[in-house]
């Protein structure tokens, strides 16, 4: 768990870090414009909405309330990788070392019972 601390650490730092920079130095317009004039741009944001996809995906699973989901989400959305990181930083943190709870959430206690029926 303590390498997902670190990691998520240096994610949220490297992406607070790189998203100043662009809006310091950079035009969101003009280089958005660039970027969706290149094939490879397209490619680049296609992966990355997928990713943030993906990633929404797994904080739908966990989380415990349609109002956390939509907040989540809308910030994976609008923030990315920014998101990801807060999020699997917060998660790491509440989860108290428990890799269930980290990966399983609100839906850990629920997902072992069941299991337990099953047997």
């Amino acid at each position: 768990m303590k390498i997902t601390k670190i990691v998520s650490w240096l994610g949220l730092i490297a992406m607070v870090l790189v998203i100043s920079n662009g809006f310091i130095n950079g035009s969101f317009t003009e280089d958005g414009g660039e970027l969706l004039a290149n094939p490879w741009g397209i490619v680049s944001l296609v992966d990355l909405y997928v990713g943030f996809i993906i990633f929404s995906l797994w904080i739908a699973f966990r989380e415990k309330t349609i109002q956390a989901k939509i907040i989540w989400i809308a910030l994976m959305m609008v923030f990315g990788f920014l998101t990801a990181s807060l999020y699997t930083l917060i998660t790491a943190y509440k989860s108290e070392g428990n890799w269930l709870k980290f990966f399983l959430g609100a839906r850990k206690d629920s997902l072992i019972n069941s299991e337990q029926a099953v047997k």
